[in-house]
């Protein structure tokens, strides 16, 4: 067993493996195939790390991602799922595996990465601080400590001595080795090998005279008979279907097809006749004039919804007709002469609505001027504003390039408090390495109790499991009488209220099954009757909507004329007098818009001659300023710089 092949076989599968792209299973899988070289044993270690690896994948990252921000610096990416593979191997697989077998595959790996990551990772500090404060956010701290924390300070000691053994064998690296001895070996003598025999002539093989060629058949060029078969079966069927098709229009079913009555047979034959009589096929086509106003003299085929949503509609138009015609006939006026009023108050009240719109639209129109008129002297004001706000910034500046030098010396006598500070911090570091070992001999105690008291519970529960696989054996040894004898008459004896034996319930059933059988034939009898009278309903109602639409007709003439009265009313309506002088107001608010717009721009070039001597000497001042701030900025970075590397250097 090669531990070198089979880490780096596990490092490699780690590399290919996406987790948001592929299954853990799948891939596993998948792995097993390829892996057909190893051996079983083999096999199922590289799966098994593999498998871990993956599940454990937030431990294990902890760990890396901490010891590469330790010695990260000099360190390759690369090697990053090597140290996942053997963090796995010593948190989940060192038990299983002991020492000796561990420490083999230790050593057959780069022997001074290992030194690295081991001492690491076996640092009894780092595992109490660092690695424990990540691992408690994953998992909970008890958890945590029982799980990963005890087991591997118990192996501490024992991983001292490995790391001992690495630390000799990369002292033994150093050193030059010897070049092998490299011993004679005999060579044959260079003799002229013989030529080889010449191979007999072969024998002349008499040839045969080639048979004749079989004629063609016959049947190749012709074509065959099954097509023309199939075409003639295609039209046979297709009659046949037009044939069938023909009986049934003809023998329709009486329930589908219901007889009409004679005023609609009637009806139908009159539409059929006019309309074979507008038919003039010798007749030239022309378009002719355009009409004037559009009628839609076509029959339209309604539905059995729009008929009725029709009838609907033209019945509750004709109970409100009625209603107004009663609510007429009790008043003590005429009704020609309350329409006739009724009219005239519509016109006037038209006239009125019509003038009202108008002015509404002057009176925005002139809102809209003299808010146009606002906003100007808004940014006017904004603009003043803005130049007083620009010398209060440049004083601002002068007083914090002065606090900014103020500050610079503090943070020069900070900086030096802090360097004095560090001197003192070697004896604070012994003194926490003692807490540090003190704490770890309390966890080790702790964790032999812990242990002894889980080990008088994993007895007593295995006692427990064998009594209760005592008692399951002797219920099994029971003989049991599988025999059963069934009365249909006999009950099963639940005392229940609903309880009945099986004869019993097969009457029922077929009592239940008669009634539904009956009602089934009420509710077609019921069904037919309804589409009698639906379709009686349907035939008075198209003759109500002939007659409605007829009305609707003369009701769009008067409703045109109306309209043509609406357009005579809105041209008095624009020779009213408020309306008039609102658009004299409306005309006086542009004119002033326009005036001060002309007015701003002489204002614009009057500020453009200035002479650019002012503008100069403030442009002069603010480069003055941004070079003094840029060189104070980049003396305090310089200063912060050195001392954070005394720092490092120090530590």
């Amino acid at each position: 067993m090669n531990y070198k092949e089979l880490v780096n076989e596990v490092t490699r599968l780690l590399d290919e493996f996406q987790e948001d792209k592929q299954c853990i299973d799948s891939f596993a899988e998948d792995t097993a195939k390829d892996l057909k070289n190893f051996s079983s044993s083999d096999q199922k270690f590289i799966i098994d790390t593999l498998y871990g690896c993956i599940m454990h994948k937030k431990l294990l990252d902890v760990v890396v991602n901490i010891f590469y921000n330790h010695h990260g610096k000099k360190l390759f990416r690369v090697d990053r799922n090597l140290f996942i593979v053997v963090c796995y191997l010593a948190m989940f697989c060192l038990d299983d595996l002991g020492l000796e077998h561990f420490s083999r595959i230790i050593k057959s790996l780069d022997i001074s990465k290992m030194h690295k990551f081991l001492s690491f990772f076996f640092n009894i500090s780092n595992l109490t601080t660092h690695i424990q404060s990540e691992w408690s956010h994953i998992y909970d701290a008890v958890v945590v400590d029982n799980n990963w924390i005890t087991p591997l300070l118990r192996w501490c000691n024992e991983i001292e001595m490995l790391l001992e053994q690495l630390a000799k064998k990369m002292g033994r690296g150093n050193l030059p080795k010897k070049s092998p001895r490299k011993n004679t070996k005999p060579r044959e003598f260079d003799l002229t090998q013989p030529k080889a025999r010449p191979l007999p002539a072969p024998e002349v093989i008499p040839q045969q005279d080639k048979p004749k060629p079989k004629p063609v058949p016959t049947t190749t060029h012709r074509s065959p008979k099954e097509p023309e078969i199939l075409d003639d079966m295609k039209q046979r069927n297709r009659q046949k279907a037009l044939q069938i098709l023909n009986e049934a229009n003809s023998q329709q079913f009486r329930c589908a097809n219901p007889q009409k009555s004679e005023k609609t047979q009637n009806v139908l034959s009159q539409i059929l006749q006019s309309h074979d009589a507008e038919l003039q096929f010798d007749k030239l086509y022309t378009s002719g004039s355009p009409a004037t106003q559009k009628t839609n003299s076509l029959p339209v085929r309604l539905n059995t919804t729009a008929i009725l949503r029709e009838g609907a509609l033209y019945n509750r138009q004709l109970e409100e007709e009625l209603q107004r015609l009663e609510r007429l006939s009790q008043g003590a006026s005429e009704p020609s002469a309350f329409l006739q009023w009724q009219k005239e108050m519509k016109e006037k009240d038209l006239q009125e609505e019509l003038a009202e719109l108008e002015r509404r639209r002057l009176e925005g129109r002139i809102s809209h001027e003299e808010a146009v008129l606002a906003r100007e002297r808004v940014l006017e004001h904004n603009h003043h504003k803005a130049q007083q706000t620009k010398e209060e910034t440049a004083e601002l500046m002068r007083k914090y390039a002065e606090k900014r030098l103020k500050e610079e010396k503090e943070m020069r006598e900070l900086v030096q408090q802090v360097a004095d500070g560090h001197k003192n911090s070697k004896a604070a570091k012994d003194k926490l390495q003692e807490i540090k070992q003190r704490i770890v001999k309390e966890v080790s105690e702790h964790s032999r109790e812990l242990l002894s008291q889980a080990l008088e519970e994993a007895q007593a529960e295995l006692s427990r499991k064998m009594e209760l696989i005592r008692q399951i054996r002797a219920f099994e040894s029971v003989p049991l009488v599988r025999q059963k004898f069934v009365d249909d008459t006999e009950s099963a004896g639940h005392d229940l209220l609903c309880e009945m034996s099986l004869a019993e319930l097969r009457e029922r059933l077929a009592r239940l099954r008669e009634s539904e059988q009956c009602e089934l034939e009420d509710r077609r009898q019921h069904i037919f009757q309804e589409k009698q009278l639906k379709e009686q309903l349907l035939l008075e109602q198209l003759d109500n909507i002939a007659l409605r639409r007829s009305l609707a007709e003369q009701a769009t003439l008067r409703s045109q004329e109306e309209k043509r009265m609406r357009n005579e009313l809105r041209e008095a309506v624009s020779r009213d007098e408020r309306v008039l002088t609102l658009q004299k107001t409306l005309e006086q608010k542009q004119q002033e818009r326009q005036k001060r717009k002309t007015e701003k721009n002489s204002i614009k070039k009057n500020e453009q001659v200035l002479p650019l001597t002012v503008k100069t000497t403030l442009n002069k001042k603010q480069v003055l300023e941004e070079q003094h701030w840029q060189e104070l900025e980049r003396n305090l970075e310089q200063q912060i710089y050195g001392t954070f590397q005394k720092i490092v250097y120090k530590e």
